[in-house]
């Protein structure tokens, strides 16, 4: 992802290169974005820039991996709240964000402006791994499995509670007059996820019919 000679930078010259880094990706889009303006702001040659990322594309991954993480931390520490129930933690992680908005989050307030300049940006681009299983790897010593049939069906229902937690927030940052409608779709969705859609009569024709 970047260079050894970034690696062994002074701590306050790679945070002001990955603040001059944000500022440009959060104000043009992707295909825009200039390393130019990201040396320039830095304050660094822009042969530099070569010495520690090989190209904008990847830096950009670099600071969608670190965000990614950022995340991650801030997700176990909700799943530790809630429990290890990871349908109880997409709620409260849809109240943090999408009612409490970006303010207290510096950089989830730059990952919406990243996606709002990038219609169609899906973080698997930029990911070598399937974030949604990588979570769950990672926080499966804390995360309540003892109610799925598997722990590859754990896996799958909680990609898919991550997929409906990321659009309701999405939704509910583009409308936030709609906050309380999109976090009654969240609570919809979530319990389609954990207890089907079928009623016992439907379960069973379905399951005649295949």
């Amino acid at each position: 992802m970047c260079m050894e000679t970034f690696l062994r930078l002074p701590e306050e010259k790679r945070t002001r290169f990955l603040d001059a880094a944000w500022e440009e990706f959060t104000r043009v889009s992707f295909a825009e974005a200039s390393t130019n303006q990201i040396v320039r702001r830095a304050g660094v040659p822009r042969g530099s820039f070569y010495q520690y990322f090989r190209d904008k594309e990847d830096l950009f991954a670099y600071l969608m991996t670190q965000a990614r993480d950022h995340f991650i931390e801030l997700y176990a520490h909700i799943m530790e709240e809630a429990g290890g129930d990871f349908f109880k933690t997409q709620l409260l992680c849809f109240e943090g964000f999408a009612r409490q908005g970006a303010e207290k989050d510096v950089l989830f307030n730059r990952c919406v402006q990243v996606l709002r300049l990038n219609p169609g940006l899906h973080m698997q681009m930029i990911s070598e791994d399937q974030p949604g299983c990588r979570m769950l790897a990672n926080l499966v010593k804390a995360a309540d499995l003892s109610g799925f049939e598997s722990e590859e069906t754990a896996q799958q229902a909680f990609s898919l509670s991550l997929v409906a937690l990321a659009g309701c927030i999405m939704d509910s940052l583009a409308e936030p007059e709609r906050t309380d409608e999109f976090r009654h779709q969240l609570e919809l969705r979530l319990n389609i996820i954990k207890w089907g859609c079928l009623t016992a009569d439907g379960a069973g024709a379905a399951r005649r019919s295949i």
